[in-house]
């Protein structure tokens, strides 16, 4: 069985007006539009054409979410927990209601996710740097920087111990200065450091004043170009700043918030899921068949590009068809073929998961399914 699917964007505060306007080809929105979700997650499960929602189809098994992504201001730096992390806390909080704002977890899953740039250029936060690599970029900053360093520089943990006292309210003096050395710094200093001291300056713009922004300069900016990608692994801090991507993850809201947000930061749990250990940047690229290489159960992605010849495609359990680019349609053996509009997805039910989906048309897909 193949099913259209569509969604409502999320107006989050972050989204664009245009993004996902202009890959669908309409007017700009009049309200920010951030993420098109196609899954039977209960948050917000894809519609089905004809009526009725994904997870009436499903039952709510979906091990994977698959989104839009379309982010004009920074989102939260966040992280997620790993299975064992994720099972305590939501046992650990087992007697607080789901709306408590003292619950962290929202369900006892983890979270790794995928996101794949759309954008000529999608920006993002991603893992720790190695702190001799802060230590040289706070020499931009001059007096302001000198906290920081003396906390870089001392014993144990420097990074977990730096992002708690950043966090914990004492250190605002201090992230107040060294905001005002970013925003100097952005405008004067070239080299290596220049295009990252833009980008925190960037978010200091739409956080004045959030210690967020002192957190961000000891993480690994990266640029994505269009059809790279990073997976974001349990445990690892991270953040979108801006662009429009197609995102996938387990099948989880838990998110552990570590700065530029309104919402509540809970230091302590965020430090107990944390990996404070620096992790370089890894960007993705499709392999030969599309695919990008992720090495979890829960969802697999490939990237499909069409032009005018059939193109057979085996897939492993539920999968999604997302059209990005052009006019394509989706058939199987057992479904006449439906056309997929761009900014819209087919879902291919569990009895066609054993078959081969043919894809036709000229334009580009992600084929979202189970990790293999």
């Amino acid at each position: 069985m193949l099913l259209r699917l569509s969604n409502v964007p999320r107006d989050y505060a972050w989204g664009s007006h245009r993004l996902l306007a202009d890959l669908e080809g309409r007017a700009a929105s009049s309200a920010p539009e951030a993420e098109v979700w196609f899954g039977d997650h209960p948050g917000d499960p894809a519609d089905v054409a004809g009526g009725g929602t994904l997870d009436a189809v499903t039952g709510g098994g979906l091990p994977y979410l698959l989104k839009l992504l379309a982010a004009a201001s920074p989102l939260s730096i966040q992280v997620h927990p790993t299975i064992a992390q994720a099972r305590a806390g939501w046992e650990r909080e087992a007697a607080l209601a789901m709306d408590d704002p003292e619950r962290n977890y929202r369900d006892d899953n983890h979270k790794p996710e995928l996101i794949v740039a759309l954008s000529d250029r999608f920006e993002a936060l991603s893992g720790l740097r190695p702190v001799a690599d802060t230590l040289r970029l706070l020499e931009e900053l001059g007096p302001a920087g000198a906290p920081l360093r003396a906390r870089l520089t001392a014993e144990g943990d420097v990074l977990g111990d730096t992002i708690g006292w950043l966090l914990t309210g004492g250190a605002q003096d201090d992230v107040d200065a060294l905001i005002a050395a970013v925003r100097a710094a952005a405008a004067s200093v070239e080299g290596e450091w220049a295009q990252t001291l833009r980008a925190v300056s960037g978010i200091a713009e739409a956080y004045p004043a959030d210690p967020g922004v002192a957190v961000a300069l000891l993480m690994n900016h990266v640029v994505l170009r269009r059809g790279e990608g990073v997976f974001l692994r349990a445990g690892l801090l991270h953040a979108y700043l801006s662009g429009l991507g197609v995102e996938i993850m387990a099948a989880s809201d838990n998110v552990l918030r570590g700065g530029l947000t309104s919402k509540r930061i809970d230091v302590a749990e965020l430090l107990s899921v944390l990996d404070t250990t620096p992790t370089p940047v890894r960007v993705l690229h499709a392999d030969a068949a599309g695919a990008y290489p992720v090495d979890v159960p829960d969802f697999a992605l490939r990237r499909i590009e069409l032009s005018g010849a059939p193109v057979e495609v085996a897939v492993t359990g539920p999968a999604m068809v997302l059209a990005t680019v052009g006019e394509v349609a989706v058939s199987a053996a057992h479904a006449a073929a439906i056309p997929v509009a761009v900014g819209t997805a087919v879902f291919a039910s569990e009895d066609e998961s054993s078959l081969t989906l043919t894809l036709t048309g000229s334009g580009e897909v992600f084929i979202a399914e189970p990790g293999r």
